[in-house]
């Protein structure tokens, strides 16, 4: 093998460019676990365990509004939303990801979700669709949590695998 096959190849391995063990079903399982861990929280709307999905210094990226940052503020942010749609609840709630890809501790993905949520008082349901961009890290104890989401809404025909 050319020696500077070899160089380039080592380069890549101990800068964590290179996908092996990156990339481990261990790894991959453990976002998996995370995904299910979301949506779980997402559909029970359970504050408490949505936030503890967050890293401390997460960030939370929504459009036409200012980066809530912090897990203090995230947290904040959905109690809020909470006082404003009490007696709510979500009657559905799906989402998909696609394209995880893993580097040493970190990983992204991105995901398509629907909401349908039943508001009280006579209200129309919301009937929601987005995107979102979501930024893992994998902590010291092994576990996944969020360190960035980027959400942006979107219509049903714009998600693929929907029509």
């Amino acid at each position: 093998m050319n020696s500077k096959l070899v160089g380039v190849l080592l380069v890549l391995a101990s800068s964590g460019s290179f996908a092996a063990g990156g990339t481990s079903s261990a790894a991959r399982t453990g976002i998996e676990d995370f995904n299910r861990a979301l949506i779980q929280a997402t559909t029970h709307m359970d504050n408490a365990a949505t936030v503890a999905l967050w890293e401390e210094d997460g960030i939370d990226l929504l459009p036409q509004s200012q980066p809530i940052v912090g897990k203090k503020a995230i947290a904040k942010f959905y109690d809020d939303i909470t006082k404003d749609l009490a007696g709510a609840r979500m009657e559905k709630f799906d989402m998909k990801c696609f394209d995880i890809e893993i580097m040493q501790d970190f990983a992204t993905e991105w995901c398509r979700e629907h909401q349908h949520v039943f508001l009280p008082a006579g209200k129309p349901a919301f009937d929601g669709w987005g995107t979102l961009l979501l930024v893992l890290h994998r902590g010291a104890d092994g576990k996944w949590r969020l360190r960035r989401e980027m959400w942006n809404e979107a219509q049903p025909e714009d998600l693929p695998g929907e029509k």
